[in-house]
């Protein structure tokens, strides 16, 4: 039987070493892009934020050039990212489900304010409840999951369509509006300037809109393209909620912005 020799096993382990740093070193030059530095890097402003040395940099963005993961101009050698990383990235933004990443954060969203927290997406002109957790109470707010509400009667239902594109919201403002309730808004005037205020503070606030009696805060979960892929809201009996509101948005928005950038949402710089 043959036994490979003590020489040949540290030839292959020192091998192996130098493998994964320079799969490492790969990595660190792909992230440089989509930090502070980026998109767009020089070979010497690449050497010196990592520590290496320019020519292990070339070798590396030549690797990395015939996968197309790394793209070069041709006039003023700066390099980017590649078109092949953008399959990549698309991939495993289409793999995530959104009411999966948002389950954890209704229960601890429901733990923190006492109150029911809701999912909802949107299907068409209207807005569905996908999920929602109750809280350990004897008065509480409960959903119904599968049922579509109109994009203007509610806290959650606002949250979608205050940020439609203008467009978008300029036909469904054109259509009849439903009263579903003696609280919700149908003024078109009045609707548009709660749309625009909504979209400057970031979260909708509704009193007995949808349900009489109901109070709820909401706000969306946005996507890489600032599209709304959701809406989280907090509710519960107007009263007790309302002392409770500025609190529950605080915990509401923190929530939302995590889902967001587990979705693939870039935060704004500033």
């Amino acid at each position: 039987m043959w036994e490979e020799s003590p020489v040949g096993s540290d030839v292959g382990r020192r091998a192996s070493g130098n493998s994964a740093v320079t799969v490492e070193r790969a990595a660190d030059v792909l992230l440089l892009f989509g930090g502070p530095l980026g998109p767009v890097l020089g070979v010497t402003e690449i050497a010196t934020a990592l520590g290496m040395s320019k020519p292990a940099v070339h070798r590396i963005l030549s690797s990395l050039r015939n996968k197309g993961l790394i793209e070069v101009d041709g006039e003023t050698r700066r390099y980017s990212l590649g078109a092949a990383l953008v399959g990549l990235g698309l991939t495993y933004l289409d793999k995530l489900d959104v009411r999966r990443v948002a389950g954890p954060e209704l229960v601890a969203l429901s733990r923190a304010t006492g109150e029911t927290a809701t999912l909802s997406v949107r299907t068409g002109w209207t807005r569905v409840y996908v999920d929602q957790v109750t809280p350990d109470r004897e008065v509480l707010m409960s959903v119904q999951i599968g049922v579509p509400y109109p994009l203007h009667a509610g806290a959650s239902s606002k949250a979608f369509l205050a940020f439609l594109p203008d467009d978008e919201v300029g036909r469904y403002l054109a259509e009849p509006l439903l009263k579903v309730t003696p609280a919700t808004v149908v003024d078109v005037q009045a609707l548009q300037r709660e749309l625009r205020r909504i979209r400057r503070r970031g979260f909708a606030r509704s009193e007995g809109e949808r349900q009489p009696g109901a109070g709820s805060v909401a706000a969306p979960v946005l996507d890489h393209s600032d599209g709304v892929l959701a809406v989280l809201s907090v509710c519960g009996p107007a009263e007790r909620l309302a002392p409770a509101v500025d609190r529950c948005v605080e915990m509401l928005l923190a929530a939302t912005g995590r889902i967001s950038s587990r979705m693939g949402r870039v935060p704004e710089s500033g």
